[in-house]
């Protein structure tokens, strides 16, 4: 059900020219899709509110009729008639008070088709349509600053320098996998918590030790967290990326990705680490392929970073493409760090990993499904 952002009537639904929309019986306001606003008033009017000047764009106190959510105030010049317009591009919806939506300028007469057969007249409409979407997708995606998200926990983590996630598909199953090995990874840091340092001696990862019998520390080192941040890192990351994936390519491939990513991670870390005797644990490495894995298959969803310099405080959204992209990068300066000796994070394994990612989603990204 569509609710009035202004009145919180529902909404009910009209036919016109353009195509359909929502009126609100009370105050006369109307919700039309981005669609809907092309084909009445030209493709310049649905740019102009995707990609407002600098300074014409603001958070709205109105939420969208379809999602709740805030939407972003849009100021400007429609038909000779100064408007403030209201858009979720979540929903790639547009909210018009009374009589603005019949304020606007019609759209230019598109060019007269010559007589073509039904079969070819469907192909050009349905070429047009999808270009259409590719240019409302871009042009979302150029959109970085952005208003907070809605859901108050997203705060926390987002302030520890965390990325939280928007904009992705909903789950069709509950992800049993990445729930159950969050919780063990928990339990386990719980119960190794009193005697750490004992614990990483006996179960890290130790390269000098791999080809001499230790290679079973690969697993091992996956459940074992030097404290309490590097357990929190990964076991959020883990359960923002890694139930998008459980579901998509199934729990048994899911795990197997886990499984092999871990291997890699452990390899790479093994052959180029040149501190032979220091131990290894965590459970990045392994995470690092269901990460790219993530980007990779969802490469538009929506990554919010919240960010700050001087007093300004900002939200930043990225594709998930982008921020995988800039995450590589940051480990190539790692593994410089980390081969040098300044840094203990091992970067190699998060790069081994995200190898065995890339390849699991070359072979898997056309068999998503449940198993």
């Amino acid at each position: 059900m569509l609710t009035c952002p202004a009145c919180r009537r529902r909404l009910v639904q009209t036919k016109g020219a353009a195509g359909g929309s929502y009126v609100c019986p009370g105050c006369g306001g109307r919700a039309a899709a981005v669609s809907v606003v092309r084909r009445a008033a030209g493709r310049a009017c649905v740019r102009h509110l995707w990609s407002p000047k600098e300074g014409a764009s603001a958070p709205s106190a109105k939420r969208c009729p379809v999602c709740q959510r805030r939407m972003q105030e849009i100021a400007g010049t429609f038909g000779g008639r100064e408007m403030r317009l209201d858009v979720c591009r979540r929903c790639q919806f547009v909210w018009f008070d009374p009589h603005e939506f019949e304020s606007l300028p019609p759209a230019p007469r598109e060019r007269v088709e010559p007589d073509l057969p039904m079969e070819s007249r469907e192909k050009v409409a349905m070429a047009r349509i999808k270009h259409a979407e590719e240019w409302d997708r871009q042009q979302m995606e150029t959109q970085i600053e952005g208003p907070p998200p809605d859901d108050p926990w997203k705060w926390i983590p987002a302030m520890l320098g965390m990325p939280v996630e928007e904009e992705v598909d909903p789950l069709r199953a509950w992800p049993w996998v990445t729930w159950g090995l969050a919780a063990l990874l928990v339990l386990i840091f719980a119960a190794t918590a009193g005697h750490l340092e004992a614990a990483i001696e006996q179960f890290g990862l130790i390269p000098s030790q791999f080809f001499h019998g230790g290679a079973g520390k690969s697993l091992t080192s996956f459940f074992i967290h030097a404290g309490i941040w590097h357990l929190v890192g990964n076991v959020y990351f883990l359960l923002i990326f890694g139930d998008n994936v459980e579901d998509y390519v199934g729990r048994w491939r899911y795990v197997a990705l886990l499984l092999l990513s871990t291997l890699g991670a452990a390899l790479l870390h093994v052959l180029v680490e040149p501190r032979a005797d220091i131990p290894c644990v965590g459970a990045s490495g392994g995470i690092s392929g269901v990460i790219v894995f993530y980007a990779l298959q969802f490469p538009h969803a929506r990554l919010g970073f919240f960010v700050g310099y001087v007093y300004r405080f900002r939200w930043l959204y990225l594709p998930a493409w982008v921020a995988l992209v800039l995450w590589i990068l940051f480990q190539f300066v790692g593994v410089a760090e980390q081969i040098s000796g300044i840094s203990n994070v091992s970067s190699l394994a998060h790069l081994g990993g995200a190898a065995v990612g890339v390849v699991a989603w070359l072979v898997w990204r056309r068999r998503g499904g449940f198993s």
